[in-house]
């Protein structure tokens, strides 16, 4: 190695002793069991389900509590705490006002502080001392450390911490403390978190989602189509700016963009107001929960349709510049018939309804009017200039990826792009040829390439940003078209078919999945191909696990949207030491519902995979940047000996 860099890893260690304690300490995590990981998909802002989800440890929470306590509580009494460990602050409440006498409320505090503080080694068995004290409320780590590692051998120290549960109590320090163990409780039973694509679009807060994952102690993001999307429009795509608006509006989400992250839609609802009015098929979809006046239902249906033209406008200049993306079908602005209000596609005529071509001139179809491309560009001004949607985007940038290989398996929220034969699709770009996992670390190059360079709108790297929303050959939409278009204006329902790829039915082969597993380097034998992207039709009889447990599809329906398609209400995977376990998850109410009567949203439990040894810390991603260090470790001992000879 290097002497400079030695030299300069040497100046953190003041001694040989301590270089040897760390290789030591190292050498021993290696054989650790692999932790928790927890995988979660197409969230698509419903932030009250996900962070049910993520307080349950999608069920792990309530199953440590029955292995501690099956013997000695009920299952409502482990209910009950499971609850509390949920829901920590809400649930406090609860109980100190059910009871009428000091003395029994400190005698519950006495009580489940005991049982917490048993709770916590098992939950934490699997981590060294270290990581569970960065796990503890800090203002509480040394109380918490007495009562941890304290010993029943001897009675020297009974009064000693008999005191400390007292001290807590009389100080008023018992909320924070119980509030600070739950959640203590909720970060040891996952290591780590994987969500696989699809935080934003469709539900009203994934700013919310945003936030918990800023805030989470371990975490990665596959991008998603919706998400991929939003980065575009920060990174500069009018284009993809225009797509989330329209979303925004046809889910009755518009505050997402204006109050949320600041952005000034006023420009654009004047438009609208100048130019449209009602139209049916432009209303937006509404959840039962949502309350909305018949005034800002017609407001939003404006919005929508002056949206939806900019964006069929901006799509046409893109499909010219852009040959390689093989989109030429899609300028359906200029197959319009605005005389007869018809279109062909296709050599097929369709007659056109709910249309709102105001401001289209039928000469020149793309062309923005004046007004318009102000407006998109007043709001692109304000896209780039909000300060908590550049923290988001930064913070997707930065954990995120198009795939992610992880502990032997691949992670990605969509497909690999395949022929009718199972061979990787090729697509041409700039004169090279790519295909598989070569093709998506060419789109993700590009991805990066326009987040940092926003200033540049109608570059190749800021349209193929677009192409990954709506392109053929993308991996993350996987389909031959994006009918927006036909949708809003054509009845036939044949033409609103968006026709998969081929590596939608087969990745139920397990020889295929094998196939993409090798491609990916890798081992076909241990690995599993995990995806979001498409619901599961559960209710149809679908198996979200495929091709003989290589194929793993998590997306059961956390948006509401899909819950009547999928019948459940999402699914997580956990994969642990001992294998992987896929939840199916019930419609999650209200944590209202989850406090006053305990209600959980699990449902059923499959094991997809069982390991016959227990997976250890080695064989793990951060085993392998463990025996970096400790390599660099023993460089680093040896140099230090070597100078020490005279």
């Amino acid at each position: 190695m290097n002497t400079k860099i030695l030299d300069l890893l040497a100046e953190r260690y003041d001694s040989e002793e301590e270089i040897v304690t760390e290789i030591i300490n190292l050498e021993a995590i290696l054989n650790l069991p692999k932790g928790t990981e927890h995988f979660v998909s197409d969230l698509h802002g419903e932030y009250h389900a996900f962070q049910h989800v993520l307080r349950n440890g999608a069920g792990k929470v309530k199953e440590k509590i029955r292995d501690i306590f099956k013997n000695e509580l009920s299952e409502e009494a482990i209910t009950e705490f499971a609850t509390l460990v949920y829901y920590p602050e809400d649930k406090v409440k609860l109980i100190k006002n059910s009871f009428n006498h000091e003395q029994e409320l400190h005698e519950w505090y006495a009580q489940i502080m005991e049982q917490m503080i048993r709770l916590i080694p098992y939950a934490s068995s699997k981590y060294t001392r270290s990581k569970l004290r960065k796990a503890l409320p800090k203002q509480f780590v040394f109380i918490i450390e007495e009562l941890l590692y304290k010993t029943e051998e001897y009675s020297n120290k009974q009064q000693y911490y008999r005191k400390i549960v007292q001290q807590i109590i009389s100080l008023g320090q018992a909320d924070k403390l119980i509030i600070g163990l739950a959640y203590t409780i909720q970060r040891l039973v996952v290591d780590h978190l994987h969500v696989v694509g699809d935080i934003y679009d469709r539900g009203p807060d994934p700013d919310k989602i945003m936030d918990t994952l800023i805030n989470y102690h371990s975490v990665d993001i596959q991008w998603g189509n919706h998400d991929v999307l939003w980065i575009g429009a920060f990174a500069g795509s009018k284009v993809c700016l225009a797509n989330i608006i329209r979303i925004c509006a046809r889910y009755a989400n518009l505050d997402i963009i204006e109050d949320v992250y600041g952005i000034n839609l006023r420009p654009l609802l004047n438009l609208a107001e100048k130019y449209y009015g009602d139209n049916p098929a432009f209303r937006p979809k509404l959840q039962a929960d949502d309350q909305l006046s018949d005034y800002e239902q017609l407001q939003i249906t404006k919005i929508h349709q002056a949206i939806a033209i900019i964006q069929f406008k901006l799509e046409s200049p893109i499909i010219k510049r852009r040959p390689s993306f093989r989109m030429e079908e899609r300028l359906l602005l200029e197959k319009v018939d605005y005389a007869r209000n018809q279109i062909t596609i296709r050599g097929q005529t369709y007659p056109l309804e709910h249309t709102c071509f105001a401001t289209v001139d039928p000469s020149q179809p793309a062309r923005l009017l004046e007004e318009e491309e102000q407006v998109i560009d007043k709001l692109l001004f304000s896209v780039q200039h909000s300060e908590k949607l550049a923290r988001h985007m930064h913070f997707l940038m930065k954990k995120g990826s198009l795939y992610l290989r992880y502990n032997g398996n691949l992670l990605i929220h969509g497909c690999i792009p395949l022929d009718e034969e199972g061979n990787m699709e090729t697509m041409q770009i700039e004169g090279q040829t790519y295909a598989g996992r070569e093709l998506l670390d060419v789109f993700e190059r590009y991805v990066r390439h326009a987040f940092a360079h926003p200033e540049e709108t109608d570059d190749l790297a800021t349209d193929m940003v677009w192409y990954l929303w709506t392109g053929e050959y993308s991996s993350l939409f996987g389909k031959r078209e994006m009918t927006t278009f036909e949708r809003y204006f054509i009845q036939e329902k044949q033409t609103h078919k968006e026709r998969k790829n081929p590596y939608y039915y087969l990745r139920e082969r397990e020889e295929i999945c094998r196939k993409i597993l090798t491609d990916f380097d890798l081992d076909p034998e241990q690995g599993h191909i995990i995806n979001g992207h498409t619901p599961v039709k559960e209710i149809e009889g679908e198996n979200p696990v495929k091709a003989g447990g290589k194929m793993i599809v998590i997306d059961g329906g956390f948006s509401k949207a899909y819950q009547s398609t999928t019948g459940i209400a999402g699914y997580t995977l956990l994969y642990n030491s001992f294998g992987m376990q896929l939840v199916a998850h019930k419609k999650f109410t209200s944590k209202e519902e989850v406090l006053q009567n305990g209600t959980d949203v699990l449902s059923v439990r499959r094991l997809v995979d069982e390991e016959l040894e227990r997976k250890k810390v080695l064989e793990t991603n951060v085993g392998e940047q463990l025996l970096q260090e400790i390599s660099i470790l023993k460089h680093l001992l040896a140099y230090q000996s070597t100078k020490m000879i005279p």
